[in-house]
C-alpha cells in the first residue's frame, strides 16, 4: 500500500510539475488553406459579412452622414452631433434607411472576398503559410474583386442612408441614378475604394495573421479553446489600425458616391 501511495504522490507532482509538457504539441502555425472548399468560404464569408454590415449599420448611417458633402445641419459634425441631427430631424428608423442594399451587396461581395483571399494565400504561401507578404497580396487580389460586387449597391445605400426623400426605396433608387445618370454612376467611386480598400485589407490582413499567431504562440497549450478570442482581438486590432490609415481615402469615396 505504501508503495502505491508513492507511486501514485510521484505521478501526481510530476503533473503538476510547471515545467512538464505532455508528447502532444499542438501545431501553432496558421495553415494555408484552413482544409476548407471553395464553397465554403464562400458562405461563410458571405455569412460573417452580412452580420457584420447589419450589426454596425446604424454606425455606418451616422459616419455618412458625417463624411458627405452638406447633409447635416450643423457645420461642425461629431459623432454626436450627427446622431443627434438624424434623430432629430427624422427619427430613429433612419438610422436604418438603405439596410435592404446593404443586404444585397454584403452577402456576394464578402463571399468573394473571403473565398479569393482563400484561394490566393494558398496558391502564393507555398511552403511558407504565416508569411505577412502574401497575406497582404491575397487581401489586395480579394479587395479588387469584391469592390467590383459591391460598389454598385454600396452607391444606393449611401444615398438612402443621407434620406432627404429623394429615393423611395433601393429599386426607385437604381431605377433612377440608371435613368438620369448612367451605368457609370454606379462605379462613379471604384477607383477610389480599390485605392482605399487595397492598402486598407493588406494592412488588415497582414496585422490579422500576425497578431492571430502572436496570440497563439504566447498559449499554444489552449490554443484550440482560445480560438475564438484570438481571432475576435486579432480581428479588431487589424481593423482599428487598418481604419486609421485609409479613412481620408473613404471621406472622398463617400462625396463621389453621393453626388448627382
Amino acid at each position: 500500500m505504501t508503495r502505491i501511495s508513492m507511486a501514485a504522490e510521484a505521478t501526481t507532482t510530476k503533473f503538476q510539475n510547471p515545467d512538464f509538457r505532455p508528447d502532444f504539441h499542438p501545431d501553432i502555425s496558421v495553415t494555408a488553406h484552413d482544409g476548407l472548399h471553395f464553397w465554403q468560404f464562400m458562405i461563410a464569408g458571405s455569412i460573417a459579412g452580412s452580420v457584420e454590415h447589419m450589426a454596425m449599420f446604424p454606425v455606418d448611417t451616422v459616419k455618412t452622414h458625417m463624411q458627405a458633402l452638406g447633409s447635416c445641419p450643423v457645420k461642425s459634425v461629431s459623432v454626436s452631433q450627427a446622431l443627434r441631427s438624424i434623430l432629430q430631424s427624422e427619427g430613429p428608423s433612419a438610422l436604418y434607411r438603405g439596410i435592404a442594399a446593404m443586404g444585397l451587396g454584403a452577402g456576394p461581395a464578402h463571399a468573394v472576398y473571403f473565398s479569393v483571399y482563400e484561394v490566393c494565400k494558398k496558391y502564393f504561401s507555398g511552403d511558407n503559410p504565416n508569411n505577412s507578404i502574401v497575406h497582404a497580396v491575397s487581401g489586395v487580389c480579394a479587395t479588387v474583386s469584391s469592390d467590383a460586387v459591391f460598389t454598385p449597391m454600396d452607391m444606393v445605400k449611401q444615398r438612402l442612408q443621407l434620406g432627404n426623400n429623394t429615393y423611395k426605396g433601393v429599386w426607385d433608387c437604381v431605377k433612377r441614378v440608371l435613368r438620369e445618370e448612367g451605368f457609370g454612376a454606379f462605379y462613379a467611386s471604384y477607383r477610389t475604394t480599390v485605392l482605399m480598400n487595397a492598402p486598407f485589407t493588406a494592412v488588415h490582413f497582414a496585422t490579422y495573421e500576425a497578431t492571430k499567431r502572436g496570440l497563439m504562440e504566447i498559449s499554444p497549450e489552449s490554443a484550440n479553446d482560445e480560438r475564438l478570442v484570438v481571432h475576435a482581438t486579432a480581428g479588431a486590432a487589424a481593423g482599428a489600425l487598418a481604419a486609421a490609415v485609409t479613412t481620408p481615402l473613404d471621406v472622398v469615396k463617400t462625396q463621389l458616391q453621393c453626388q448627382n
